[in-house]
């Protein structure tokens, strides 16, 4: 019985692990979901600043195809908010970026205007060295750039914390 219960909670430990590890698709603005002008209380950068970006995630912006698109540029565009020489120009109204390495992202509207509007982000991705629970890293580096925020408690997250105590209870279980 005690090599069952083992298995079990090895089983479990796994699936806990696969779950820290698994990337992430977060869509910009939240459930609303909207890349537009936003309102003037509102600030994508403050948005992204209460979540935690890992390498390997996606960050997801829906907007009308045609009517707007998203841009990825260098810290100093999305400051004088140019639209005309992008790292990368999206115009597909469902653009998926993934993020692939640490450090600032920034993103502007490729609508002429919107960007001064406030329709620009900018969000930082943690290192892989980083661990699940770690403090962020320090945004003073990237001058004007975003804060990062402690990580979110999602859906995902707290199930892989319930797996976890099972997955002890089960092993502390087996040996007694």
């Amino acid at each position: 019985m005690a090599s069952f219960s083992s298995l079990v909670a090895i089983i479990f430990s796994f699936i806990f692990l696969c779950s820290l590890a698994a990337a992430n698709e977060v869509t910009v603005g939240g459930k609303s979901g909207d890349w537009k002008i936003p309102p003037s209380s509102y600030s994508f950068t403050e948005w992204a600043q209460k979540a935690r970006f890992k390498v390997g995630d996606f960050i997801v912006f829906r907007y009308e195809a045609g009517k707007d698109s998203v841009l990825q540029v260098t810290q100093e565009t999305y400051k004088s908010c140019d639209i005309t020489n992008p790292l990368a120009n999206y115009t597909d109204g469902e653009t998926k970026v993934k993020l692939d390495r640490s450090g600032p992202f920034y993103f502007i509207s490729g609508v002429d205007g919107h960007c001064e509007k406030g329709q620009k982000l900018s969000l930082v991705v943690v290192s892989p060295r980083h661990k699940a629970f770690s403090p962020a890293p320090s945004p003073v580096e990237f001058e004007d750039g975003p804060a990062v925020a402690p990580a979110p408690t999602s859906d995902s997250a707290r199930l892989g914390g319930g797996f976890a105590v099972l997955g002890l209870v089960l092993g502390l279980w087996a040996w007694f």
